[in-house]
């Protein structure tokens, strides 16, 4: 059995970053991968002649982020589009009240600022929350000393709710009181006209990366560990695991001997959310030109609640929506044509018959995904930001652990995947590993390639 220094087990962007690090540093590498191709749950459709991105679309914020220097070092194009962390105002957004009507300038103002206000009143009540409070429980203490209508209160409560299913994949109520306060976002967001998932596949040039290797085992020793797939072992002195925390869950991978509590503790207490995404191009726009997103709030947004318009993508009439939490794992139960049929109801609630049958769509189904079991993780009920840290290891001092649920700071993000990757090699290394090095080296072997 041929041996190497390490085997990264997951080409997501986690995997694919330790991988290209310890690489570079000299030491023998195996990059296991369970699906056909590189990038996990970063995941880019161009079967159609342009990107569709059915996993990770955003940056979360480019203001002094590693990710987004990264990005410009080797000069992959985006395009600014900063909605992505659920905003209530900021940008254009074509607001409809809970009967589906139009909201004129003042009702928006309005809106804007009752969000504004239960904010800061969130933030304060997060603040005294008891162990085991949810964000349903802190939200719902702030709704009832509002002092507003029940249909002011239900436009906030929506919007709450609707805002952890974006963030979280989760129902509010399963989500921990401070399962949200990692969420700041500083600076624009920007999406990828070429598609989020050239970042890993250009990361990854080079490696040795085995696709369609299902790891079943992974058996350690203070010496080393043997990784056991659906096609043979393969042994090293260490092991970097980036597999999402959905397969973790369900104890898909064995470990021998068993994990312990440090991590075991961890994986079962984090949740992991379901997030998929609904795309749907039209015959013509019957939207405002200038509109970032069309958003139903109240009674009409319970469902289908925020449009965005990734038009640019394309150069054609194109909406993403999104199905999460409990909703989302019940849509990826029925057919494309009813969960299509039913959004369109939606739409048409706001737009009348101006909305014509799509030409195109594009459904994901991420909780049903045998190498995921959902989209990304969050905070349950239970569990705490040092979870995600903690998750991490290393057990050992040989069996290592990656990928967004293993970064406390800003977990179910590409960052998050991008830093812990970064993390695990420099332990690995024992020894700092600079993010504008790493960067730098991509690019210049690449402007090697081409000469």
């Amino acid at each position: 059995m041929t041996a190497f220094d390490t085997i990264i087990i997951g080409a997501g962007m986690s995997g694919v970053t330790s991988a290209r690090m310890l690489a570079d540093a000299g030491r023998r590498v195996l990059l296991l991968e369970a699906r056909d191709r590189i990038g996990g749950r970063m995941h880019t459709d161009r079967s159609a002649g342009f990107a569709v991105d059915l996993g990770a679309s955003w940056i979360h914020g480019i203001t002094d982020s590693p990710l987004w220097d990264l990005v410009r070092t080797l000069g992959i194009p985006t395009i600014e589009f900063t909605v992505g962390s659920f905003q209530a105002g900021g940008r254009p957004i074509e607001n409809f009240d809970g009967d589906g009507d139009p909201m004129d300038a003042e009702a928006t103002e309005r809106w804007v600022a009752d969000v504004a206000w239960a904010d800061l009143a969130l933030a304060d009540e997060i603040a005294r929350s008891a162990p085991g409070d949810t964000y349903l429980d802190v939200t719902e203490r702030v709704l009832d000393r509002s002092g507003w209508t029940p249909e002011r209160i239900d436009e906030v409560r929506e919007f709450f709710r609707h805002r952890v299913e974006e963030q979280c994949g989760a129902w509010i109520g399963d989500l921990d009181a401070h399962g949200l306060d990692e969420d700041a976002i500083e600076g624009d967001e920007v999406i990828f006209p070429r598609g989020y998932d050239e970042l890993p596949q250009r990361i990854a040039r080079g490696l040795d990366v085995r696709l369609d290797h299902v790891v079943t085992r992974v058996s350690r020793s203070r010496d080393g560990v043997v990784v056991s797939t659906d096609r043979g072992d393969f042994a090293a002195s260490h092991v970097v695991v980036t597999v999402p925390l959905g397969v973790l869950k369900t104890g898909a991978i064995e470990f021998e001997p068993a994990l312990p509590e440090q991590v075991a503790g961890p994986i079962a207490r984090l949740g992991m959310g379901v997030f998929n995404k609904l795309f749907l191009q039209f015959p013509a726009r019957f939207w405002s030109e200038d509109s970032y997103v069309l958003r139903a709030l109240g009674e009409a947004g319970e469902h289908w609640h925020s449009w965005y318009d990734v038009s640019a993508v394309s150069g054609r009439p194109t909406l993403l929506t999104f199905a999460a939490g409990p909703f989302g794992r019940y849509q990826q139960g029925r057919s494309d044509d009813a969960v299509i049929d039913d959004a369109l109801a939606s739409l048409r609630a706001m737009y009348g018959e101006r909305v014509g049958r799509p030409v195109a769509h594009w459904i994901t189904h991420w909780g049903d995904d045998p190498f995921s079991f959902g989209s990304y993780s969050h905070l349950a009920v239970g569990s705490s930001h040092r979870d995600h840290d903690a998750l991490a290891g290393p057990v050992d001092g040989v069996l290592h652990f990656a990928g967004e649920a293993t970064w406390g700071d800003e977990p179910a993000t590409v960052g998050a995947a991008l830093y812990s990757g970064h993390r695990a090699a420099e332990r690995i290394l024992n020894r700092p590993i600079a993010m504008s090095d790493f960067a730098g080296r991509i690019a210049a072997r690449e402007q090697t390639d081409t000469d």
